[in-house]
């Protein structure tokens, strides 16, 4: 049996991010945080600089005229979100030449976007106030099942199959065949990169929101969220997909099941478009 923190550690490559990140996360943080000075450490990378233009001149965010400056970028987006942003990229380029054994990864980049875009709706549905952020926490959701599919690929297939073939939780399937469910395992990831604790609580609390403490309203809308992508992936209607979602969680959203298709169809509106700024060469 392994441990969260034990399938964590024996992925090598994926144990840090790059230091522009962690540069702009201080930058954020420190009270003397200036856009000036994220923009100035944003042009300091080819490659964050020009995901950043492509990312707010695409129909994620819809802003009118061509932005063609990081510091304009920069001050239409606000800190927050060029953080968020900039996260993302730095997490597709660690994963960039990346191939886990028995996973097919375009369908994980794909469903990861759809998570990620349908967790945006949802907490714009529910009025968040940093409903964007939810994007990149969606993102990163199910980060846990790359790393397990590149540390114990034998037993992280066996337990999606028989998922698949019984219909029980997937998580639960995981916990008994492995030790830790990829709930877990990403949580630990984004712990030992460091990032902002709500991210880790949310993610390690995504099939039981009451353990992610202050967090557990975003882990809530990562509970719709899966359910949407597993919609996806298993060709399920959205009738279908908002009977399997636990009324608690239409309850504490205060949502209900009739919107399932509205969240997905707004979802799936930009997901090829999304896909393919973040992780077109995966």
């Amino acid at each position: 049996m392994h441990s969260a923190l034990e399938i964590v550690a024996s992925v090598d490559r994926l144990k840090s991010l790059p230091a522009v990140y962690h540069r702009i996360r201080a930058e954020l943080e420190s009270p003397e945080g200036s856009l000036s000075e994220v923009a100035r450490l944003v042009t300091h990378d080819g490659v964050i600089t020009g995901r950043i233009l492509q990312v707010v001149n695409s129909p994620l965010y819809g802003f009118a005229g061509k932005i063609d400056s990081v510091m304009r970028a920069v001050q239409l987006l606000g800190m927050q979100q060029v953080h968020d942003l900039v996260l993302a990229t730095a997490v597709s380029e660690a994963f960039e030449g990346v191939h886990a054994e028995r996973m097919n990864m375009r369908l994980f980049w794909r469903l990861s976007v759809l998570r990620g875009l349908a967790a945006r709706v949802i907490a714009r549905h529910c009025g968040l106030l940093d409903a964007e952020r939810m994007f990149v926490i969606g993102l990163l959701a199910d980060m846990g099942h790359l790393v397990m599919y590149l540390t114990v690929p034998e037993l992280a297939e066996e337990a999606q199959q028989e998922s698949d073939d019984t219909g029980l939780p997937l998580h639960e399937v995981e916990r008994r065949l492995i030790g830790a469910d990829y709930a877990e395992v990403g949580g630990a990831l984004l712990d030992n990169w460091q990032l902002p604790q709500g991210f880790a609580s949310a993610v390690a609390g995504q099939h039981t929101p009451c353990t992610a403490g202050a967090h557990n309203f975003e882990a809530t809308i990562l509970s719709l969220a899966n359910r949407i992508a597993d919609a996806d992936r298993r060709g399920l209607s959205s009738e279908d997909a908002a009977t399997r979602v636990d009324s608690a969680i239409w309850t504490h959203l205060d949502l209900e099941p009739a919107m399932m298709g509205e969240i997905r169809e707004e979802a799936e509106l930009n997901l090829a478009a999304v896909t393919a700024l973040f992780f077109s060469r995966h």
